[in-house]
């Protein structure tokens, strides 16, 4: 079908066509939503048809996206998306919670959530025959992007902190991405990046500041929501009885893009009439970096920089770039924001790790947002409930041991092992 979308601010609502400009609004320097021809769309698909596809990947609802099919078959590009939604009966059993579901986004080719936008980017990237891509990253999205470009033979380049964690870098370099450690923060990084595409010509995937981010992220939702269909089909009581509780999603925020490209996916399957009401979306942020969330709780959507400070550096962010829409995800869908601690993060990787699933700090922040919600009355046990873990413990195996005891030693005996059980 023809992809006939335009952009229209998310602050002014000025609206551009498609070729028109590539990032944020020239007006004000807001996000720019696109926004596709759903009247089009409705007329030539259906739900059916859409799930009828056989590509497990993202890519099966480019229907729904504002590009052209990229290609890259047989390649890790075209595996990204179509993550795993587990039934933890373990954590269902000591919680309380009868309906509750985790989507692994580490099973994504460079095992986090970034493979989502940074697939979509680099299929826009060849569209536009850009050279090189560029990013800021405090560690997943630069791999998503490096693993990405390089299943497609694409140049890419990424403005990492000096600090992020070396277990991420090194994914970065074996990509073969050029990276270069900034003495700075992310948000150093970040404007780097815009400095560098500026200068040189160069397309830039920044989180927040290329639309196309929030497209790839949105995907997720459209998962969540054949699952939902297929699984009501199944008779497998995907929901609550109660008609009364929708479904509700935890998942980390940083940056604000990955709640704000669900809210999106909702809205975009609301506007064509397939889904009758949107889920409560739940943004999780560490105490020591909370931005978005002071904002939510101020009434407001005046974002405040912070000095951020937390183990997840993957949500560690002093100025969010996507904080308004990520204050509007929340708010709009009667959810909210939760604020934890970092020793609930490693908590909450310890529990995940209990029932197989190995979380970085940021993915096992929605988890610990989750406990907390449930503590305050923020949600009802008997309502249907996803977590979203958006990251492999992998990529930062040092905050892993903190969240653990340490091995035992022993000696190469069986008298030591049988010590060592007494």
């Amino acid at each position: 079908m023809p992809r006939n979308y335009h952009y229209r601010c998310s602050l002014c609502s000025h609206e551009y066509d498609a070729g028109e400009i590539l990032y944020n609004c020239r007006v004000d320097g807001g996000n720019l939503d696109v926004v596709l021809d759903y009247a089009n769309i409705r007329r030539l698909y259906s739900p059916d048809v859409i799930f009828a596809g056989e590509e497990p990947s993202l890519w099966r609802y480019l229907t729904l996206l504002p590009i052209d099919d990229p290609g890259g078959f047989n390649t890790p590009f075209r595996s990204a998306g179509w993550t795993p939604i587990y039934a933890p009966v373990e954590l269902r059993a000591r919680l309380g919670i009868p309906w509750l579901w985790i989507k692994d986004e580490s099973r994504n080719p460079t095992a986090s959530f970034k493979d989502r936008p940074s697939a979509v980017v680099v299929a826009r990237a060849r569209e536009l025959k850009a050279e090189i891509v560029v990013t800021a990253s405090t560690g997943n999205a630069g791999a998503a992007l490096a693993g990405m470009a390089a299943a497609l033979g694409q140049h890419a380049i990424i403005f990492a902190p000096r600090n992020a964690p070396p277990a991420k870098v090194a994914q970065l370099l074996v990509y073969g991405a050029k990276v270069m450690l900034v003495e700075g923060n992310y948000d150093d990084a970040f404007d780097l990046a815009i400095q560098a595409s500026q200068e040189f010509g160069w397309y830039c995937r920044n989180t927040g500041y290329n639309p196309f981010t929030l497209e790839g992220k949105k995907t997720a939702a459209f998962e969540i929501w054949e699952w939902s269909i297929k699984s009501r089909d199944r008779n497998t009581k995907m929901v609550s009885p109660l008609p009364q509780h929708p479904l509700s999603i935890f998942v980390s925020v940083g940056d604000g893009n990955i709640i704000s490209g669900l809210h999106k996916g909702f809205k975009d399957l609301f506007s064509l009439g397939w889904i009758e009401q949107i889920p409560r979306l739940f943004g999780v942020q560490a105490e020591g970096s909370a931005a978005i969330a002071n904002a939510f709780f101020s009434g407001t959507e005046i974002i405040k920089p912070v000095s951020a400070r937390t183990i997840a550096d993957s949500i560690s962010v002093d100025l969010p770039r996507d904080g308004i829409r990520a204050v509007r995800a929340a708010r709009e869908t009667d959810g909210e924001f939760v604020l934890v601690k970092d020793d609930a993060i490693l908590q909450a990787i310890t529990e995940l790790g209990r029932v197989g699933i190995f979380a970085e700090p940021a993915g096992a922040t929605a988890y610990a947002g989750l406990i907390k919600a449930l503590n305050n009355g923020l949600i009802n046990p008997d309502d249907p409930i996803i977590v979203i873990n958006t990251g492999s413990g992998l990529k930062d195996v040092k905050a892993a041991m903190q969240a653990t005891k340490e091995a035992q030693i022993i000696e190469p005996t069986l008298e030591a092992v049988k010590k060592s059980i007494r």
